[in-house]
């Protein structure tokens, strides 16, 4: 009964409009003075939630994916995916989404991708002849390659909230994401088929070959990150401090764009952002110490246990269980919410926790797609100036791509322990 009544009071709170972490925070404060621990202990937990040495890595890779966008780096790599790819049918289609792979490697999140590179996607295909629901839906669903491919702000959180190795995540994250935007890019050149979308005319090797000299050293930041980790040269956590200081440095030394006032501006947005995030999880650890004390994630695991007999069920259960609840709930919250209760669980079916990272980390993605509540469209809405309803409608296809692949990662472990086991 108490927990339903701290349920019921989050989503009214949400409902009404006030931020998830703070309805969360409110909500559970209640409880702790029913218990009688008082607020004193309430702000302890909180702080302890946030004490986290892995956690830095998250507002260090949203200030490395500000400075990239500011310094126009993301100009760049448009121009080289554009001379790879844009001779094909449905050109920039095609662009759009190895853009996004290119970027992935640098900022590790979607609304990062979708609000850096979608902007300029998007007025590129709207001068070229494509029509709003297509060059919308693209760039929505590319964006959701960011997390898949290191670096990646949720697999931090995930390793952090789940005891699993950051860097084998990584790692593992790489064929899944390729995959993803292989069957992105079939989607692209089928729709482009029947719809007779424009392309771009063929560059030439050696205007090939100046745009990859131009964009060179921002590709090479994944390189050095997985570089850096699989090495031991640096953990994550530094991995994200060292990919911040190359943002800067590959743009005093190659772009010279960075301005002060835009580095600035980069600092004032992680700082709002990592706020954000910060407020949500110390929400989270209030109302994870709730559910820990009432015994929470032990009756879901006897719930499971009972009425799910073999792994590939139970990977079914929580595919089924993420996307229904992704359509209503922001991404982060199912994060630190559900998922540590989901861990004990895929333990003690024997599932790899590199495996069950992915897993997760796919179907998150596959959320921030999934109308009313898809992040990544609201994005994109907002910086293509396209209707959000139209955006919702044109997303349905988009989720076909990605869902095969989680069929196929579900279902074929491999596909993400390979990498891993290199370690």
């Amino acid at each position: 009964m108490i927990l339903l009544i701290i349920c019921f009071a989050w989503l009214m709170l949400v409902f009404i409009g006030v931020p998830i972490g703070i309805a969360m925070i409110f909500s559970s404060i209640g409880y702790f003075f029913y218990s009688g621990f008082g607020l004193a202990f309430a702000v302890q937990r909180m702080v302890d939630g946030l004490n986290s040495f892995p956690m830095l890595a998250v507002p260090l890779f949203l200030l490395a994916a500000a400075i990239l966008n500011s310094a126009g780096i993301t100009n760049h790599l448009f121009g080289f995916a554009r001379a790879l790819v844009g001779h094909v049918s449905g050109g920039l289609g095609h662009v759009n989404v190895l853009a996004s792979l290119f970027f992935s490697g640098m900022s590790g999140s979607a609304v990062a991708d979708a609000g850096g590179l979608g902007k300029m996607e998007i007025k590129a295909m709207r001068d070229a002849g494509y029509d709003d629901a297509f060059s919308g839906s693209v760039t929505a669903a590319s964006s959701m390659i960011g997390p898949l491919v290191p670096p990646s702000i949720i697999m931090v959180l995930y390793g952090v909230i789940s005891n699993t190795s950051i860097g084998k995540l990584f790692l593992g994250g790489v064929v899944p994401g390729f995959l993803c935007a292989g069957a992105l890019m079939v989607m692209v050149y089928v729709l482009a088929k029947k719809h007779n979308f424009p392309k771009d005319p063929k560059h030439t090797r050696q205007q090939i070959f100046s745009l990859f000299i131009k964009s060179f050293p921002a590709l090479l930041t994944p390189a050095v990150i997985i570089g850096g980790i699989f090495s031991g040269f640096f953990s994550p956590t530094e991995a994200a401090a060292v990919t911040v200081l190359y943002a800067i440095i590959i743009d005093l030394i190659f772009y010279r764009e960075l301005t002060f006032r835009k580095f600035w501006d980069a600092v004032y947005e992680t700082m709002t952002v990592s706020a954000s995030i910060a407020t949500i999880i110390a929400g989270v650890s209030l109302l994870g110490y709730v559910l820990a004390r009432e015994q929470a994630p032990q009756q879901i695991t006897s719930l499971f246990l009972s009425s799910i007999d073999s792994p590939l069920g139970f990977l079914l259960a929580v595919n089924l269980l993420i996307f229904v609840l992704g359509a209503f709930i922001e991404t982060l919250a199912i994060l630190l919410i559900v998922v540590p209760m989901l861990v004990p669980v895929a333990l003690g079916y024997h599932i790899d926790p590199i495996h069950f990272g992915i897993i997760i980390v796919l179907n998150l993605m596959i959320s921030t797609l999934t109308p009313p509540m898809g992040m990544a469209l609201f994005v994109v809405a907002r910086v293509g100036g396209i209707p959000y309803q139209t955006l919702a409608r044109a997303i349905l296809p988009w989720l076909i791509p990605p869902i095969v692949v989680l069929i196929l990662v579900s279902l074929f472990p491999i596909i993400v322990t390979a990498l891993p086991s290199l370690m």
